[in-house]
Protein backbone atom coordinates (compact mmCIF):
# COMPACT_ATOMS: atom_id res chain seq x y z
CA UNK A 1 0.00 0.00 0.00
CA UNK A 2 0.85 3.61 -0.97
CA UNK A 3 -0.26 6.66 0.51
CA UNK A 4 0.98 10.27 0.02
CA UNK A 5 -0.44 12.54 2.66
CA UNK A 6 -0.19 15.85 4.82
CA UNK A 7 0.16 15.51 8.01
CA UNK A 8 -3.94 17.00 9.06
CA UNK A 9 -4.88 14.03 7.18
CA UNK A 10 -2.52 11.55 9.39
CA UNK A 11 -5.82 10.17 11.48
CA UNK A 12 -7.25 9.19 7.88
CA UNK A 13 -3.98 7.44 7.04
CA UNK A 14 -3.89 5.92 10.64
CA UNK A 15 -7.47 4.43 9.76
CA UNK A 16 -6.22 2.73 6.25
CA UNK A 17 -2.90 1.28 8.07
CA UNK A 18 -5.10 -0.87 10.51
CA UNK A 19 -8.31 -1.47 7.56
CA UNK A 20 -4.87 -3.10 5.97
CA UNK A 21 -4.44 -5.73 8.58
CA UNK A 22 -0.71 -5.57 8.94
CA UNK A 23 1.21 -7.39 11.32
CA UNK A 24 0.97 -6.89 14.99
CA UNK A 25 4.62 -5.82 14.73
CA UNK A 26 5.40 -2.86 12.80
CA UNK A 27 8.76 -1.25 11.60
CA UNK A 28 8.65 2.58 11.05
CA UNK A 29 11.87 3.70 8.76
CA UNK A 30 12.10 7.12 7.97
CA UNK A 31 14.32 10.24 8.23
CA UNK A 32 13.94 12.02 11.49
CA UNK A 33 11.76 14.20 11.47
CA UNK A 34 9.36 12.79 9.00
CA UNK A 35 6.34 11.85 11.07
CA UNK A 36 7.09 8.36 12.16
CA UNK A 37 5.86 9.78 15.78
CA UNK A 38 3.24 11.48 14.90
CA UNK A 39 1.90 8.42 12.90
CA UNK A 40 2.52 6.34 15.91
CA UNK A 41 0.52 8.68 17.92
CA UNK A 42 -2.45 8.53 15.44
CA UNK A 43 -2.70 5.08 15.20
CA UNK A 44 -2.22 4.46 19.17
CA UNK A 45 -5.78 7.05 19.14
CA UNK A 46 -7.45 4.86 16.28
CA UNK A 47 -6.62 1.51 18.44
CA UNK A 48 -8.30 3.14 21.50
CA UNK A 49 -5.04 4.99 23.66
CA UNK A 50 -7.15 7.98 25.13
CA UNK A 51 -3.92 8.74 26.74
CA UNK A 52 -1.08 11.30 26.17
CA UNK A 53 1.12 9.40 23.83
CA UNK A 54 4.85 10.80 23.26
CA UNK A 55 8.07 9.53 22.54
CA UNK A 56 9.87 7.42 24.53
CA UNK A 57 13.34 8.64 22.98
CA UNK A 58 15.02 8.63 26.77
CA UNK A 59 12.70 4.97 28.47
CA UNK A 60 12.96 2.81 24.85
CA UNK A 61 9.67 2.19 25.82
CA UNK A 62 6.29 3.36 26.20
CA UNK A 63 3.07 1.42 27.10
CA UNK A 64 -0.16 2.42 26.95
CA UNK A 65 -3.66 0.52 27.46
CA UNK A 66 -6.30 0.99 24.92
CA UNK A 67 -10.02 1.23 25.67
CA UNK A 68 -10.72 -2.44 25.58
CA UNK A 69 -7.85 -3.79 27.43
CA UNK A 70 -5.22 -4.30 24.61
CA UNK A 71 -1.64 -2.91 25.64
CA UNK A 72 0.09 -1.18 22.75
CA UNK A 73 4.14 -0.56 23.00
CA UNK A 74 5.70 2.24 20.98
CA UNK A 75 9.62 1.62 20.88
CA UNK A 76 12.34 4.17 19.86
CA UNK A 77 15.87 2.77 19.41
CA UNK A 78 17.48 5.78 18.38
CA UNK A 79 20.23 6.14 21.55
CA UNK A 80 20.95 2.43 21.78
CA UNK A 81 24.86 1.89 21.32
CA UNK A 82 24.34 -2.00 21.15
CA UNK A 83 21.66 -4.67 20.80
CA UNK A 84 22.03 -6.14 24.04
CA UNK A 85 20.46 -2.59 25.50
CA UNK A 86 16.83 -4.04 24.13
CA UNK A 87 17.75 -7.36 25.53
CA UNK A 88 18.06 -6.44 28.66
CA UNK A 89 15.58 -4.06 29.06
CA UNK A 90 13.36 -6.97 28.09
CA UNK A 91 12.71 -5.86 24.58
CA UNK A 92 11.98 -9.75 23.15
CA UNK A 93 9.51 -10.17 25.86
CA UNK A 94 7.37 -6.79 24.15
CA UNK A 95 7.84 -7.90 20.97
CA UNK A 96 6.92 -12.01 21.11
CA UNK A 97 3.80 -10.67 24.02
CA UNK A 98 1.35 -10.51 20.86
CA UNK A 99 0.20 -7.10 21.08
CA UNK A 100 0.83 -3.90 18.93
CA UNK A 101 4.64 -3.16 18.77
CA UNK A 102 5.23 0.09 17.25
CA UNK A 103 9.01 0.33 16.82
CA UNK A 104 11.32 3.60 15.99
CA UNK A 105 15.31 3.35 14.75
CA UNK A 106 14.45 -1.11 14.63
CA UNK A 107 17.57 -1.20 12.42
CA UNK A 108 19.24 -1.11 15.46
CA UNK A 109 17.64 -4.68 16.81
CA UNK A 110 17.60 -6.72 13.69
CA UNK A 111 18.25 -9.67 15.58
CA UNK A 112 15.49 -9.53 17.56
CA UNK A 113 12.77 -8.40 15.21
CA UNK A 114 9.78 -11.15 14.98
CA UNK A 115 9.49 -12.55 11.14
CA UNK A 116 6.13 -11.90 11.16
CA UNK A 117 6.61 -8.05 11.28
CA UNK A 118 4.91 -5.31 8.84
CA UNK A 119 7.06 -2.08 8.07
CA UNK A 120 6.04 1.56 7.27
CA UNK A 121 8.70 3.36 5.59
CA UNK A 122 7.73 7.64 5.30
CA UNK A 123 9.32 9.93 3.08
CA UNK A 124 9.20 13.81 2.83
CA UNK A 125 8.27 15.00 -0.32
CA UNK A 126 9.45 18.09 -2.01
CA UNK A 127 5.73 19.60 -1.43
CA UNK A 128 6.23 19.24 2.33
CA UNK A 129 3.66 15.94 1.97
CA UNK A 130 5.07 12.49 3.19
CA UNK A 131 5.33 9.10 0.87
CA UNK A 132 4.06 5.55 2.98
CA UNK A 133 4.74 1.97 1.76
CA UNK A 134 3.43 -0.20 4.01
CA UNK A 135 4.46 -3.44 3.57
Amino acid sequence: MNITFSLEQIHEVAQQILEQNPNKVILFHGEMGVGKTTLIKALAKKLGVFEVTSSPTFSLVNEYQTSSNQEVYHFDFYRLNHETEALDMGADEYLYSGNWCFIEWAEKIPNLVPDAHSVISIQLLADGKRLLELR
